[in-house]
């Protein structure tokens, strides 16, 4: 991408830079971008090109209305076992959840490892259950259970490194990294994990075979790929190609990057709206930055690639804070927000019962269940989402459009629109109190509010006047 930078640079300071060739421009270096995006990494052990696959498999559809939840199990019940959290599917059912995401359920390395019960990360064995949650045949018949409710059901998936104590250490020293003095070498500051060498190919086909154990075994639907931008694209698009030859899935990856979008994975973190979303909440920017985000964000992606959207998860929860810590006035602003904007929403174990605490990474710590404000709302939420086809994630999601408004560092927003399915959004993104206009007559027309079912008629010389944070969900009126 450095060539397509200097190439942009120096035209800037040329003759070339008059105003009639800057949309051609334009046009041609985002054809450039897109193209580099989804190229395989130079440092790739290269495969056979019509082992590439393009995926649209029959999950898609599903993925694009769907409300993801992820399982944290150790922490969900007193027991941390499959068992005990199996009583909570009803619960999750009647929410309205469709895909339980549950972190890796794999023995956990003991050499090495950090507080009493390590992280689920730290992998020991890749074809085993840690007994801390019960045995393979419980996670069986929870995995038929959630298949019979209606639920999809992904497994965390760790590539990149492994337990210090797991065999393929003695077994295959020549599968991980090693430093100049010929020592195998932890990745970052991870120091109960090693990190793996992807170009062996006999590494490869080894984690290849042990996903599809899962699929074949277990009838999972799919994975959530931990830390996938620091493993060789190449390799998820390999595992894609093997793993679909069992059945379709969906496939997460725990990176921002385009490449992975294009062939490997379905949907991929929005980690960049996340900062974006505690900085706002936190007084440090405006809702410019946000905007110019969403801009610059659809051109960078495929659009079949979705992304996650969400205000926590383990590691934002347990290493940076609480939505209350975090958003400690915009914590419900912001999750009506990652419901509306296009993406896959997430909710981690816990919030729709206002978890607020830091819940302890490597130790047992278990979450306190309760009905609160949070339970009602994500209920609501997710009716919305599930039924507004503008709404939809992906590829065939409504059109996404910002609307140009008076007080627009502070105002948010925005239609999401698919055939006769409208939906105006508009938030206050800040901590004043705000009056303002929409500057535009595409928005004008009679609406219902989402949630107090009042009328309000939009037109240009309307004047709204929200409080901090405020946000109204107004759903257009068939004019018929």
């Amino acid at each position: 991408m450095a060539f397509c930078h200097k190439i942009y640079t120096n035209l800037l300071k040329s003759k070339l830079m008059h105003r009639k060739y800057l949309a051609f421009l334009i046009t041609v270096l985002l054809g450039i971008f897109t193209f580099l995006g989804c190229q395989p990494q130079s440092n790739d052990v290269t495969y056979k090109p019509s082992e590439r696959v393009v995926v649209e498999n029959s999950v898609y559809p599903e993925v694009q209305r769907a409300v993801l939840y992820e399982v944290n199990v150790r922490q969900y019940t007193p027991q941390g076992t499959f068992k005990a959290f199996e009583k909570h599917l009803p619960r999750l059912k009647q929410m309205g959840v469709d895909i339980l995401w549950f972190m890796p359920i794999y023995p956990i390395g003991i050499k090495n490892r950090k507080g009493t019960l390590g992280s689920y990360y730290s992998v020991r064995d890749y074809y085993g259950v840690n007994p801390e949650f019960g045995t393979k045949q419980d996670f069986k018949q929870l995995v038929e259970k959630a298949h019979q409710m209606g639920f999809m059901v992904i497994l965390d998936w760790v590539a990149n490194h492994t337990a210090w104590d797991n065999p393929w250490i003695t077994e295959h020293p020549d599968w991980y990294v090693h430093d100049s003095t010929g020592h195998i070498v932890s990745p970052y500051d991870w120091t109960d994990v090693a990190k793996l060498d992807y170009s062996n190919q006999q590494l490869r086909d080894s984690m290849i075979a042990a996903m599809k154990y899962w699929v074949e075994n277990f009838d999972i639907d799919g994975f959530r790929c931990d830390v996938a931008g620091e493993v060789p694209t190449s390799f998820w698009e390999q595992a894609r190609v093997e793993l679909e030859k069992v059945k379709p899935l969906f496939m997460l990856a725990e990176a921002e990057e385009p490449g992975l979008v294009c062939q490997a994975f379905d949907a991929y973190y929005g980690w960049h709206l996340l900062s974006i979303m505690n900085r706002l909440s936190q007084g440090k920017t405006n809702v410019l930055d946000l905007k110019n985000y969403f801009l610059t964000h659809a051109q960078d992606f495929p659009s079949r690639a979705i992304r996650m959207n969400f205000t926590s998860n383990h590691d934002e929860n347990s290493w940076n804070g609480t939505v209350f810590e975090r958003m400690p006035h915009s914590y419900k602003t912001f999750a009506v927000f990652t419901f509306v904007v296009p993406g896959l929403p997430l909710i981690y174990s816990g919030q729709e019962a206002c978890l607020n605490k830091r819940l302890r990474f490597f130790d047992k710590d278990t979450i306190q269940w309760r009905q609160c404000d949070m339970t009602k709302l994500y209920k609501q939420l997710i009716v919305l989402k599930h039924t507004h086809p503008a709404l939809l994630a992906g590829k065939n999601g409504g059109e996404f459009k910002i609307l140009p408004v008076t007080n627009a560092k502070r105002i948010f927003a925005f239609i999401r629109k698919k055939d006769n399915d409208q939906i105006l959004a508009l938030f206050n993104l800040s901590e004043d109190t705000v009056r303002f206009k929409l500057r535009t007559k595409v928005a004008n027309g009679l609406y219902s509010s989402y949630f107090d079912s009042t009328e309000v008629q939009v037109d240009s010389g309307k004047v709204f006047k929200f409080a901090p944070w405020q946000y109204q969900i107004l759903i257009k009126r068939d004019e018929k």
